[in-house]
């Protein structure tokens, strides 16, 4: 199979042999990286393939996002937005304030499952389930054990 070879600006060559040299990037933006440089210097993609354990699909799209918009788009992913927060700042702040509180009669301290209970009969939080309320209380630190 026959490379193409791909021609780096001068810049772009010592930028990418910075870029993979540090431990400061992920495993995936420094086997770009080494697939730039050896598009380069025309190794075979079988080569690159077996050495690097990447698939020919990734080869080519590394390629094809350096001729078409640069560098950068070459070694980065583009942002995610995920998924909406379904909880705001406010929402947020009322569970922790009621992890803070006092818990109720007959109980020792707050658990995930009697905040869940009392938060369910606060306005706007009727439908929270208890990872969202174990994940706001990661989120702040609030640790539930502590007395």
């Amino acid at each position: 199979m026959k490379t193409k070879q791909i021609p780096l600006s001068t810049g772009d060559r010592r930028f990418l042999e910075r870029f993979r040299s540090k431990g400061e990037h992920s495993a995936r933006e420094v086997t770009r990286a080494h697939i730039l440089l050896a598009l380069e210097a025309q190794v075979p993609k079988t080569q690159i393939q077996e050495v690097l354990g990447v698939s020919r699909m990734v080869i080519w799209r590394t390629q094809s996002a350096y001729g078409e918009k640069g560098l950068d788009y070459a070694l980065y992913d583009a942002p995610r937005p995920g998924q909406p927060a379904k909880y705001n700042t406010d929402q947020q702040a009322e569970v922790v304030a009621l992890a803070c509180s006092q818990p109720p009669e007959g109980a020792t301290r707050w658990t995930i499952r009697l905040l869940t209970i009392a938060a369910r009969h606060r306005p706007k939080l009727e439908g929270v389930n208890r990872e969202s309320i174990r994940q706001i209380l990661k989120k702040t630190s609030v640790n539930l054990g502590a007395k």
